[in-house]
């Protein structure tokens, strides 16, 4: 029987939700982030075989009102929002709108240009097109005009031959992919994910947030990263800051003021599923929960075992990503486990997960992930972002216990 959590944080506010016996060590750890952490919102939930464990939510959700962190508290999940919006396309693999192996020029004709005619749906997916950030500088506000994004996106001309190398496409894959959801449907990415996964299995998740859930919204925190050491940066934020052409530089300043205005209405409104999905832990364990399962869940099938294999299974992995620097592993649209603790090249951000495990970090720290191998889906999210490019110690902790929790190896 699920024991019921109230914990007094102090002027941190409180912990709140409930626990099922086996899972205390989780609570310790999420209440052990506020009291000796940087956490100052957030929430966290384990789905084991279908079954929530453990739903936690507290702190402050707006440090400048002093606001609690409620049970219904959403906020933005930044890159956790390409997971989501893959599982939608591997739903849509699992229905023949979408083959990994076909060209994008049948899909998508105007994209077919410049060095892209051989590009196809799995490049896409696992990073490898050659279109991780925008060549030509981005206007104001591009980002919330669907049809002059994907134009200006479709123009470009790869930084490599599409499949022959690898970047991680941050802000670029709410079009490469999402574009090619909305051209074999109908509809926006944001409907689809609704329609496919929030609706039928009642999620408190969008990407397109109405402006009812808005008094819910937690603003975020950027990550106090004005005490690095110069002399110390790591690859990725020394290119940024030196090579005003190339990749990093691009990704992180050139994205027409949308970073800047993450906070605003206009962000949370817009369409952009590489990086404004609005939800909570719950949200995000509850949407990994069937691919966790096998892919059947409550009498529905999303994906076939093939489908699946296509979910767990590397698709692409190199030593130095043209992005960011450090290695990094995929699969089809998910982060797979990125152990880089012991990388000696200066990059030792890491999201360990279990071997079969698929799921996506968010900036800051936020991560959704299943792990059909264990039945577990878990779901993190924060308001206060942590540096770094992958999980930070917050979110990997929780992580860790989870897998713990059910005695199993995060390998």
């Amino acid at each position: 029987m699920a024991d019921t959590i109230a914990i007094d944080l102090g002027e941190k506010g409180k912990v709140s939700g409930f626990v099922e016996p086996g899972f205390e060590a989780c609570v310790d750890q999420f209440v052990a982030n506020f009291n000796e952490g940087e956490e100052l919102g957030a929430s966290f939930c384990i789905r084991h075989e279908g079954e929530t464990k453990i739903d936690l939510w507290g702190g402050i959700a707006d440090k400048a009102t002093g606001k609690p962190w409620e049970e219904d508290t959403v906020s933005i999940v930044f890159s956790s929002t390409k997971g989501i919006m893959a599982l939608t396309a591997h739903m849509l693999i699992e229905e023949g709108k979408l083959d990994p192996d076909q060209p994008v020029a049948e899909i998508w004709p105007e994209f077919a240009v410049n060095g892209k005619e051989q590009a196809t749906v799995r490049m896409m997916l696992n990073h490898t097109v050659g279109l991780p950030a925008f060549s030509e500088q981005v206007p104001e506000g591009l980002f919330y005009n669907w049809d002059a994004t994907c134009a200006q996106l479709a123009a470009q001309a790869p930084f490599w031959e599409p499949g022959s190398n690898q970047g991680y496409h941050a802000v670029t894959f709410a079009w490469t992919v999402g574009e090619l959801i909305r051209r074999v449907t109908g509809k926006t990415p944001g409907t689809v994910i609704k329609e496919y996964l929030a609706a039928p299995l009642g999620l408190d998740l969008h990407c397109g947030t109405p402006e009812s859930v808005e008094p819910r919204i937690a603003p975020m925190i950027t990550a106090n990263v004005g005490d690095m050491d110069p002399e110390n940066l790591s690859p990725f934020i020394a290119k940024a800051l030196s090579d005003a052409d190339s990749v990093p530089h691009k990704f992180l300043f050139n994205d027409g003021g949308f970073t800047a205005g993450i906070n605003s209405r206009q962000a949370h409104a817009a369409e952009i599923p590489s990086a404004n999905g609005i939800t909570n832990a719950r949200g995000l364990a509850g949407a990994y929960t069937p691919f966790a399962m096998g892919g059947t869940y409550q009498g529905k099938t999303f994906v076939s075992d093939k489908v699946l294999r296509g979910m767990t299974q590397v698709s692409a992995a190199t030593g130095r990503d043209e992005t960011l620097y450090m290695p990094t592993r995929f699969s089809m649209g998910f982060m797979k486990s990125m152990d880089n603790r012991n990388n000696r090249f200066g990059m030792t951000d890491s999201a360990i997960m279990g071997v079969r495990a698929f799921g996506h970090v968010g900036a800051g720290g936020s991560i959704g992930l299943a792990d059909p191998r264990h039945g577990l889906a878990i779901g993190y999210t924060m308001n206060q972002m942590g540096a770094g490019l992958m999980l930070n110690a917050r979110g990997q902790s929780l992580v860790n216990e989870a897998y713990a929790a059910i005695g199993a190896p995060l390998d």
